[in-house]
This record gives structure tokens, C-alpha cells and sequence, in this order.
């Protein structure tokens, strides 16, 4: 699989995914297929999309519009919160490959952990897609917003180690923690919010490094997250500014700009998203039983060390 000028990071399971795409959330389903066509059409060859995201079959219409051979498109896709346990998921997923028309995808990840619901079992939901990946409809498989607490527990009691997480990270929020567990233990992380939807853009260090190298705000973020060895998906629906995201591979930032951005970070208080800890869409919340959330409110209060 070739994928032009943008550079690929090797993966622990030996594929080689683009460190570039092109990210579809929160575009909706009737734009998506001619954003798509707009991407691939500028150099793209990575598409992210999800489940939850409603739009998986307008990713396929785009891919097919593009004129792009579809083995030429690496394409991820995600499975929704409301189908983690077994069953479920494979259900799902097989709605994913109807959805895009295809008999395979080339990474495939739980959205979310969910620590505080399906009994706290993400483990049993990873170990169906091992399912996937060993029957060859997944290429690789990954997670997306996994702490590393989440990650041992993987690590502890699954076969494999995912080949990406993909987690909130941008200037404002370098998600430290979870990026050096990924580096350590190679797992590659994918940076989503990249530019912390437009928020950083007009922050003085980043429109003083944009004058220094002549490029736009954006570029140059995009430009510290490809330096950082980080993947990315920045979304437009915009054709030149499709095309501007695209535009990373020929300037570098140098180390003295590199570290005025790193010194950015806000840690937890940067954060825009769920804290994946915590995170419970609230749908979900509603269908379990109250005396389901009566036993879990219990269990919060208890001191630590009493079951």
C-alpha cells in the first residue's frame, strides 16, 4: 500500500499506517462524501471515521467517488459506546463493513474504555476485537482514549497489545502521561483535537512561530505533532484548507520552536474533552437499573480498601 508524500509510522504489528489523515467528526453525513473525495483528491490517504460519528457509509461513498483505488486508502473506523459487550461488538462491527462497503478495515478501536459501565469490562470487549484482527476483517486493532491504568489491565489479561491509542492531545493538553506509556511500550499515539479545535490558533507563541516560517497557525501545530511522532486527522470541509493541513512535509520547526510549544501545556485544565476516567455518555447511564446505580454509588463512598 503506497501513500504518496506523507510519512508512514511503523506499527508493533508490522503495518505502516500515514502519519497524516483526514478526520470526519462532526461532519455531516450528506458533506462527508464529497469532503472525502476533497481529501484524497488533495493527497490524503488516510481516512478516520467512527460509528458514533454517522457517517461511515458517506466515508465509503467519497472513497468510491475519489477514483482512488480503495487498497490505496488506509481507513479506520470505531465502535460505538453502546456496543461493548461480545455480541454486541460484532454485531457492530459487521454493520461498520456493510456501512463502508468493504471486507476489512485497516484499524479498527473501542471509542471509549468506559470504566464505569458494562461492570467495568473493556477486557472482554478487546478480546472480541482479537476476533477481528485474527479473522482479517481488522488489520489492526487499537483503542482510543485508554489511560494507562486501562492498558495494563489489557496488557494483563488479553494476547494483543494495541497498535495505537488514540487520545486528546494538543499544545494546551500534551496528555504526558499517556503519550510516554504509549513511547514505552509501543504503542503509537494518535492525537485527536490536534489544534485543540481552533483554540490554540491564536495564541501568541504559535502566530510568533507561524510569522518565523511563513506558514499559517495551523501548519505550524500540525507541523509539532508530526515532530512529536504523533498521528494525525485534522477535519475541514473547506477545499484550501484541506489542502493547507496537507502541507506539512516540506518545513520543519527547529528545537528552540519545538520547546516554546511543549511549554504550553496546561495539563489537566487544558483539557476540551471527557476525562476518559469518568466518561459515561449519558444514554447509557439512563438504561442502567437503579438498583445498578444505587450499588455503584454505595461502592464510591465506601473508604478505599473496603469491598
Amino acid at each position: 500500500m503506497g501513500f504518496g508524500s506523507v510519512p508512514t509510522i511503523e506499527l508493533n504489528d508490522g503495518r505502516k499506517i500515514p502519519q497524516l489523515g483526514f478526520g470526519v467528526f462532526q461532519i455531516p453525513p450528506p458533506e462527508t462524501a464529497e469532503a472525502v473525495r476533497q481529501a484524497l483528491a488533495a493527497g490524503y490517504r488516510h481516512i478516520d471515521t467512527a460509528a458514533m460519528y454517522r457517517n461511515e457509509r458517506a466515508v465509503g461513498e467519497g472513497i468510491r467517488a475519489s477514483g482512488v483505488e480503495a487498497g490505496e486508502v488506509w481507513v479506520t473506523s470505531k465502535l460505538n459506546n453502546g456496543s461493548h459487550r461480545p455480541a454486541a461488538a460484532r454485531r457492530a462491527f459487521a454493520a461498520t463493513l456493510k456501512a463502508l462497503r468493504t471486507d476489512h478495515v485497516d484499524l479498527f478501536l473501542i471509542h471509549w474504555p468506559l470504566p464505569t459501565l458494562y461492570d467495568g469490562d473493556f477486557v472482554s470487549t478487546w478480546r472480541t476485537l482479537e476476533e477481528f484482527a485474527r479473522d482479517g476483517r481488522a488489520r489492526s486493532i487499537g483503542v482510543s482514549n485508554f489511560q494507562p491504568a486501562h492498558l495494563e489491565r489489557l496488557a494483563a489479561e488479553t494476547q494483543i497489545t494495541p497498535a495505537v491509542n488514540q487520545i486528546e492531545l494538543h499544545p494546551y493538553f500534551q496528555n504526558r502521561e499517556v503519550h510516554a506509556y504509549g513511547r514505552a511500550h509501543g504503542i503509537a499515539t494518535e492525537a485527536w483535537s490536534p489544534i485543540a479545535q481552533g483554540d490554540v490558533l491564536g495564541d501568541p507563541v504559535v502566530t510568533a512561530i507561524a510569522g518565523e516560517v511563513g506558514r499559517t497557525a495551523a501548519q505550524v501545530v500540525l507541523r509539532w505533532q508530526v515532530q512529536k511522532g504523533n498521528i494525525i486527522f485534522p477535519k475541514s470541509t473547506t477545499p484550501e484548507r484541506i489542502r493547507e493541513n496537507h502541507a506539512l512535509f516540506d518545513f520543519q520547526l527547529d528545537s528552540g520552536q519545538m520547546t516554546r510549544i511543549d511549554a504550553l501545556d496546561r495539563g489537566e485544565a487544558g483539557r476540551r474533552g471527557p476525562n476518559p476516567d469518568t466518561f459515561a455518555p449519558s444514554r447509557l447511564i439512563a438504561a442502567i437499573p437503579p438498583s445498578v446505580k444505587s450499588l455503584i454509588a454505595s461502592a464510591k463512598r465506601r473508604p478505599l480498601g473496603v469491598r
